[in-house]
């Protein structure tokens, strides 16, 4: 084995040519969600330079790169060297978050929104005789405030609504006199007579809990007042409660964009994945999301201690600190996720005591939970795209083959087959082989394989079986043989596999085995007999391919051994029924299709397969006396 120098994976974004960023997109845009979010379109030099939202983001940033644009979209295009995007919850969500984004940014490209135009809001007024607002500006005057509505016309409705519900002062100034509306029902007329201030606060109260998601009720009502003025044909009457609620339902959709508070806060979440982790922050400024950054490392030890010390050390070199910090809760059994929580906070509220007044925050409910839930989501899309980009690349996994053989001693690696044993305490036991050829999956090669000489959960006979039943097929039939074998397991089955192929069948091919640790991730890689363990880094390159080997061995085995026993389990369930044996069984999945089919059927369905009314009767009581 050679001592070699680490080869790590580049998540660097150098200044690429204009042929690298082309491949890049192609890359990038056949692993778009289909969720709503925005869009940051970017030039060669990293700049923003236009901002979208979307529905469907697959469908939308797709559209930009495929059929015939206008002269503006031209040159947008003409310009794009990179993308990248941010996945909302709705596609409200986005509208709110791409007005963040363009007023952070001012695209070039962008032409509406730049302006200081924002999203309206619905207030009540901290006032001795309070009213009711839509207001575009929030302002620290004690007043409450409920939005952002993307639709300013269902924030008016709503207001209209909530006028003639309940009877807040309607004048900016208070008249001499009670005007119309008093005489609507629209208003008390503090005007003239005296209101006392328990009144205005039960108004207020029940105002805020309208707003806040308790506009259930009122719904009710107003749909029941719908359908009785459709009954007695007063259609203009029920037209406009049908469009009252629609108002209702439009200014009540939930966001989580922008909050009321109009507080800085810093929000992360983080995903890890096959010994890497990434760090999403979400920047809120005034109360506005405007930002994102996300961050992808290596770690060594426990997800959330290592992501705690990358908190610390993102703000021990970024002093300038928001007035909140929203942390995700810390993975544990959820009667304990409240103290776990707290913990949390007091570590990292602990590091940054010098910055007093910062407030580090786990939320665990509402909103700012909701916040964090949209980190971490982001996080894992992130950390998804960043591995399926590797994946795709040619290079890298012609390199990445090429650096494993050095590791361990070989010539070459270019044809990988690795196999994989699955089992349920020794019931149907199968194995599975998954073939890589130049550090790409070669799915025409796989194999399954139902381990026939082999009783009981016993992965070491399973293993020598199946080694067996693959290699003298490969010197029967001359096909081509593998540089590399790779086995599940540590030394018993590298030793299994060796003894087969040396012993029995005179073959001299490396094997290495791939040893997990207590989560049942790869942790080791070992090679030979007697096994030695090869210090491969685990942000390596090699490193990666070989847990892509695992993972994709194990799926695949996994997969099929479900499918072994949802066959077993009917079959027997079928063999179990007197008169029913293999042939009648086979005619019976043959003609249905599927057990659940056949409990389904009547009596009479059976004639085309030459059964009986006496036996088709047992047939289906059996079936469906079967929980």
């Amino acid at each position: 084995m050679n001592d070699k120098p680490d080869n790590r994976i580049d998540v660097s974004v150098p200044e690429r040519t204009r042929e690298e960023a082309a491949e890049l997109i192609r890359s990038k845009l056949a692993l778009l969600p289909d969720q709503p979010g925005c869009y940051l379109m970017k030039n060669s030099g990293g700049t923003i330079i236009y901002v979208g939202k979307a529905k469907v983001l697959k469908n939308r940033v797709r559209s930009y790169f495929n059929g015939s644009h206008n002269g503006k979209t031209q040159r947008l295009v003409s310009e794009i060297r990179d993308f990248e995007y941010i996945v909302t919850s709705s596609n409200m969500e986005a509208l709110i978050l791409e007005c963040n984004l363009i007023k952070q940014y001012h695209p070039r490209y962008n032409v509406l929104l730049k302006d200081d135009k924002s999203f309206p809001y619905i207030k009540i007024t901290n006032e001795k005789h309070p009213k009711l607002e839509v207001t575009r500006r929030i302002v620290k005057d004690k007043a409450k405030y409920f939005g952002p509505y993307p639709n300013a016309y269902a924030a008016q409705e709503t207001k209209k609504l909530l006028d003639r519900l309940y009877p807040l002062r309607k004048c900016k100034t208070l008249p001499d006199k009670v005007c119309l509306y008093y005489h609507l029902g629209q208003c008390i007329a503090p005007c003239e007579y005296p209101v006392e201030p328990n009144v205005y606060e039960e108004m207020i109260q029940d105002i805020s809990r309208f707003l806040s998601g308790g506009q259930d009720v009122v719904k009710e009502q107003l749909q029941q007042k719908m359908a009785e003025a459709a009954e007695a044909l007063e259609f203009e009457r029920a037209k406009e409660y049908r469009d009252q609620i629609t108002a209702i339902e439009a200014v009540m959709e939930k966001q989580k964009i922008t909050m009321n508070d109009a507080l800085d806060r810093d929000v992360f979440g983080y995903a890890t994945d096959k010994g890497w982790m990434c760090v999403q922050i979400l920047y809120m400024r005034q109360g506005k999301l405007i930002e994102r950054h996300a961050t992808t490392f290596p770690y060594y030890g426990t997800e959330y201690s290592d992501f705690m010390t990358f908190v610390t050390q993102y703000y021990s070199d970024n002093p300038a600190l928001p007035k909140q910090i929203f942390l995700p809760e810390q993975p544990e059994e959820a009667e304990a996720a409240e103290s776990g929580a707290e913990q949390a906070a007091e570590d990292v509220g602990g590091i940054l005591q010098k910055w007093l007044k910062v407030k580090v925050i786990v939320p665990l409910k509402g909103q700012k939970k909701q916040v964090v839930e949209m980190a971490k989501k982001n996080a894992q899309m992130s950390l998804e795209e960043k591995f399926k980009l590797i994946e795709r690349d040619e290079e890298r996994s012609v390199k990445a083959a090429a650096g494993l053989a050095e590791w361990i001693g070989l010539e070459q690696i270019r044809r990988i087959e690795a196999f994989d044993n699955s089992n349920i305490q020794g019931t149907d036991p199968v194995s599975a082989m998954v073939v890589f050829t130049d550090g790409k999956p070669d799915r025409k090669e796989y194999r399954k394989y139902k381990v026939r000489s082999v009783q009981g959960p016993d992965d070491y006979g399973t293993m020598r079986e199946v080694i067996r039943r693959r290699y003298e097929r490969v010197l029967k039939e001359g096909l081509t043989m593998p540089d590399l074998i790779v086995v599940d397991g540590g030394k018993g089955q590298i030793s299994a596999a060796i003894e087969v192929l040396e012993d029995e069948l005179g073959l001299h091919i490396p094997v290495c085995g791939l040893v997990k640790d207590a989560k049942h991730k790869t942790a080791q890689l070992m090679v030979g007999d007697p096994a030695e363990v090869v210090p491969l880094p685990r942000d390596s390159q090699e490193f990666y391919l070989l847990q892509r080997i695992q993972d994709e061995v194990h799926r695949f085995a996994i997969t099929f051994h479900r499918e072994t026993r949802a066959k077993s389990m009917v079959a027997s369930r079928l063999d179990a029924i007197p008169g029913i044996g293999e042939k009648r069984r086979k005619q019976l999945l043959k003609h249905f299709g599927s057990l659940k089919k056949i409990k389904e059927a009547e009596v009479q369905d059976f004639k085309p397969l030459s059964i009986g009314e006496k036996l088709a009767n047992q047939i289906l009581t059996a079936l469906r006396e079967e929980p």
